[in-house]
């Protein structure tokens, strides 16, 4: 398994996949919003995702696991 984390502290402003999501590489999946900018997180690589780590309105810090993906 995979994880996709965070690249920095911020809230989790918008989710873009669900669980059982086919992902591609470079695809963005988690919208973060940091010192009122927003912050696309892209996955490094492909595959299916298995587990949401965090809820819109999250704060995350930066290396946070936010995304399992399988």
């Amino acid at each position: 398994m995979k994880e996709i984390t965070s690249s920095m502290a911020g809230t989790v402003l918008n989710i873009m996949v669900v669980n059982g999501d086919e992902i591609t590489a470079g695809q963005e999946v988690v919208m973060l919003e940091s010192m009122k900018m927003e912050i696309p997180v892209e996955s490094q690589s492909a595959g299916k995702v298995a587990k949401l780590k965090v809820n819109i309105g999250d704060f995350v810090n930066e290396g946070d696991v936010l995304i399992v993906i399988e």
